[in-house]
């Protein structure tokens, strides 16, 4: 369950993408205006910094996502242990 590929999947599949969209954007949203809404307000609003805007809103977005996918792996792992068919 640990390659690339399965992660890659796991992470653009709809439920978890959504999931990551939602935090990315409220949380996301959040962290923009502590981080850097004294210079929105005064129009300081430079490539640098919008490129710093846009990074902050993926941080949310795996966060989600990777919390996800290590619960599904845990649920799948529980499953295993216990003989019954594992959650994908």
């Amino acid at each position: 369950m640990e390659s690339t590929g399965w992660w890659l999947r796991a992470i653009f599949s709809k439920s978890i993408f959504r999931r990551g969209l939602k935090y990315s954007v409220s949380v996301g949203a959040i962290l923009i205006a502590i981080n850097h809404g004294d210079a929105i307000l005064q129009g300081d609003l430079s490539l640098n910094r919008l490129v710093k805007m846009a990074l902050t809103l993926l941080v949310p977005f795996f966060v989600s996502a990777f919390s996800s996918i290590s619960a599904m792996e845990d649920a799948a792992s529980r499953e295993t242990r216990e003989g019954n068919t594992p959650v994908t």
